[in-house]
């Protein structure tokens, strides 16, 4: 057995346990470590932690964020078996250092660190800590952040960014005078842009010549969305809708500008690899992250933010849109802005900071 064990608590969405991903693989091949997730089995990380050969073990815990009372109050009364069914993984473990990354399964794996006296480090990805980071941010040993604003919620934080596939930061900029607009919305599409694009498009190829547009529909809407493109009267050799795309880093390349949601991968996938967008946050999102995550591109000047309701006219997404299309000179300054918000070396950064962390508790024991 390894001397470094890593109980990495959380998950739910991709947003969490990618990165998670990516650190325990650098933990594995820097640090010779025994890595061990916890989750809940309604995450993400059911599939996603098998397929990347890791242990994941269970336990049960509901959501407390944007659900009903009733849903909160029974999260509430099983909180303490939740915290309960984390220090019993922990003491038959045994990790030197346990990392939260966020999602239902990190707040009580977090807390059962924190009272088995196990440091414990937590990771923020988005511009505003989820809840679980913020009930504990002051007091873990250790905290890694995506953006500097959501370093006044912890203890011996470090701006590390998020982990990102290293393609992106390789990337070689667009060829040829042709513009192409990249559209997506998560890996299961967002309706929304479903919907309002096909409404604009004609307009848009018409405003900006030469424009190809590629559009990622999810996998339930592609019928419907293509149908909506086909009704507009938009030159079909001019978009293309997709279900999904799984090789992104080659759809960035294309791109001169993407409209997207405002996740905290998209926004440092975007950053990585120095491209301009239109960002449209997700309104139901937890906390209103998304628009704080948007906010903190449109500060740096990487990217132009719409709100949800501002969609409601589209007529203001085509304008938004021909805007950026038709100035090269601003696509070209939000590319460089974009590049400044990147992190490259993120995960071996995390990775290093919980070898360092695991070593002094062991040095201690010793």
């Amino acid at each position: 057995m390894s001397a470094l064990r890593v109980l990495i608590a959380g998950g739910g969405t991709g947003g969490h346990i990618i990165p998670a991903l990516a650190v325990a693989r650098e933990l594995v091949s820097r640090h010779d470590a025994d890595v061990l997730f916890v989750g809940t089995a309604r995450g993400m990380e059911m599939r996603l932690v098998p397929e990347a050969g890791f242990q994941l073990r269970l336990v049960d815990v509901g959501p407390l964020k944007n659900v009903s009372f009733y849903t909160r109050l029974r999260t509430m009364l099983e909180l303490p078996r939740s915290v309960a069914g984390c220090r019993k993984l922990i003491k038959e473990f045994k990790p030197n250092v346990v990392f939260g990354v966020g999602g239902y399964a990190s707040g009580p794996g977090m807390a059962a660190a924190l009272q088995l006296r196990v440091p414990a480090m937590a990771f923020e990805p988005n511009a505003v800590p989820g809840l679980a980071n913020r009930l504990v941010g002051k007091r873990v040993q250790a905290a890694a952040v995506n953006f500097a604003s959501a370093a006044a919620w912890f203890h011996n934080v470090e701006v590390t960014g998020i982990p990102v596939r290293p393609e992106f930061f390789t990337l070689k900029p667009p060829v040829g005078d042709s513009l192409h607009l990249l559209i997506f919305g998560g890996s299961q599409g967002a309706r929304l842009f479903n919907l309002t694009l096909p409404l604009i498009m004609l307009d848009l190829l018409d405003a900006v010549p030469g424009l190809t547009v590629l559009h990622q529909s999810g996998v339930r809407h592609l019928e419907s969305t293509q149908a909506a493109y086909t009704a507009s009267g938009a030159d079909p050799e001019r978009w293309k809708v997709n279900p999904f795309f799984d090789d992104m880093p080659a759809r960035f390349a294309q791109a001169n500008l993407v409209m997207a949601r405002s996740g905290a991968s998209t926004v440092a996938e975007l950053a990585a690899a120095g491209k301009p967008a239109l960002l449209v946050p997700f309104a139901a999102a937890a906390d209103n992250h998304q628009k704080r995550n948007a906010e903190e591109m449109v500060t740096a000047g990487a990217a132009v933010m719409l709100e949800e309701f501002e969609l409601a006219n589209p007529a203001k997404l085509l304008t938004a849109l021909k805007l950026l299309l038709t100035s090269p000179a601003r696509l070209a300054s939000m590319a460089v802005a974009a590049r400044t918000q990147a992190h490259p070396g993120a995960a071996e950064r995390i990775a290093d900071q919980l070898a360092t962390l695991a070593g002094q508790r062991i040095a201690t024991i010793r």
